[in-house]
């Protein structure tokens, strides 16, 4: 977990907002498709890297039992790790409105944290790199194992774009708040009980605003 920004309130007087990283914050899929490729051909593995940024959401460790034996996965899952830094960081980009988004939360009084399935370690390389301001970074947790996360933190809201998230905030009795920016479109997100669905986080700050005024 990373310390707190310089900025927060140890006490905040809004809320503390959740959000996953993959296709929510950042468009990884680049840097995943590179890192993929990569291990294919150190490894031998037949891998259809295309297939896999298409669906981004769950564990490495699940997508990788498509592509090898249960025996090898946790060796795959290591070294897919140690290959991510040097494929994935540099090509990954933020998602359009995303710094607006964060500092919307903070500008609330919020706190604004990140909980992903994906290998913490990694996870705090890309908000580093590209500059996002997140107050915690909880990784390496998916669907109901991110809503323990939420509530320990005091989440009132998690935002993410697959039903693994909507079911991470319904495990944190948190709003549910969907983007259509990654493999889950809005039907499919309603169906699995998101309570709101945006296009993107470009709709986040207005949506925040009226959550808050309706709060206070």
């Amino acid at each position: 977990m990373i310390p707190m920004a310089p900025h927060a309130d140890p006490t905040p007087t809004g809320p503390t907002v959740g959000f996953d990283l993959d296709m929510t914050l950042i468009d990884s899929r680049p840097g995943i498709r590179a890192t993929w490729v990569a291990l294919s051909e150190e490894t031998g593995m037949r891998i259809d890297a295309d297939l896999i940024v298409s669906r981004l959401g769950p564990p490495l460790t699940d997508e990788l039992a498509y592509w090898c034996p249960p025996e090898r996965v946790p060796a795959m899952a290591d070294r897919y790790r140690e290959m991510y830094p040097t494929y994935a960081i540099e090509p990954t980009l933020p998602m359009a409105g995303v710094r607006e988004t964060i500092a919307a939360v903070h500008a609330a009084g919020g706190r604004a944290i990140v909980v992903t399935a994906k290998y913490e370690p990694n996870a705090k390389l890309h908000l580093a790199h590209l500059g996002i301001d997140a107050d915690a970074v909880i990784g390496d947790l998916w669907a109901e194992g991110k809503g323990h996360a939420l509530r320990e933190h005091g989440a009132s809201v998690y935002v993410g774009d697959h039903v693994g998230d909507v079911r991470g905030a319904r495990t944190a009795d948190a709003l549910s708040v969907g983007v259509t920016t990654g493999p889950c479109d809005a039907a499919e997100l309603r169906a699995a009980g998101a309570d709101v669905v945006l296009k993107d986080l470009t709709e986040f700050p207005a949506w925040l605003e009226g959550y808050v005024a309706e709060r206070a």
